[in-house]
């Protein structure tokens, strides 16, 4: 693995192993599919969707990139992991829609199609890579300007380490152990502060609530666990004024 690449050669392995169970809605991913819908919405309720430019970051088996795609986005997914690539090539298949999967990192394609998305989602990844930072940049490359970027994560907390790590990995294993490294969480705080370096402004930050037992999903406002953030990136007047749209 290049050294240079933003990838833990560890998590690759990692989903690359459980790519099989991507769509098995009662397996270890169960906790993406209960929490799917709330991400669609929160994409939804904030951006329009039909025939848009859209690129799923860290897209996996392709379960977000279906949902935006089945509204009318024209969608481009990318991931790291070969398997999972696969997995979600062949659902796709089944399911009738037209995605674009491609093994490619976002600062790769940043390189490649700077400014050619009209939204990028990025949830679930900012904490499986050694450079989150980099990732958000690269987000922010690949949109247009005034267009929107949706991240979902994991706070770093006391209490995102009790329920996530200790009591979903270690005493429940709702999720496998070792998904989650405590020190690779991301405060909305830091999230924020990479944002507005990259020239993007935070348009709203919701927290998330899951409840495994039933698959309860919904917004609410604690951001101390899980949290959703969007940003919309800065137009320039031609005084060179930043303004928003």
């Amino acid at each position: 693995m290049n050294p240079t690449e933003n990838i833990d050669a560890g998590e690759i392995a990692r989903f690359s192993a459980m790519a099989d169970i991507w769509w098995d809605r009662r397996g270890e991913f169960k906790a993406l599919h209960d929490i799917n819908p709330v991400r669609l919405a929160y994409v939804r309720d904030r951006t329009e969707l039909a025939a848009r430019q859209v690129v799923d970051v860290g897209c996996g088996g392709g379960l977000l990139s279906e949902a935006l795609a089945s509204h009318g986005a024209r969608v481009t997914g990318i991931d790291m992991a070969d398997a999972s690539l696969a997995v979600a090539r062949t659902h796709m298949k089944d399911s009738g829609l037209a995605i674009d999967y491609r093994k490619i990192m976002a600062e790769a394609l940043a390189d490649e199609r700077p400014g050619g998305y009209d939204v990028v989602v990025c949830m679930e990844l900012l904490e499986h890579v050694p450079r989150p930072a980099s990732i958000l940049e690269a987000c922010a490359r690949l949109v247009k300007p005034g267009g929107d970027l949706f991240f979902a994560t994991v706070n770093r907390t006391w209490l995102s380490w009790l329920l996530v790590i200790v009591a979903a990995e270690r005493v429940m294993g709702i999720v496998r152990k070792g998904t989650h490294e405590y020190r690779k969480l991301v405060k909305p705080e830091e999230l924020m502060q990479w944002g507005a370096r990259a020239g993007l402004s935070v348009q709203n930050l919701s927290g998330l609530r899951y409840i495994p037992f039933g698959g309860y999903a919904a917004l609410c406002r604690s951001t101390r666990m899980n949290y959703l953030m969007h940003f919309r990136k800065e137009t320039h007047g031609p005084l060179g004024q930043s303004t928003m749209v």
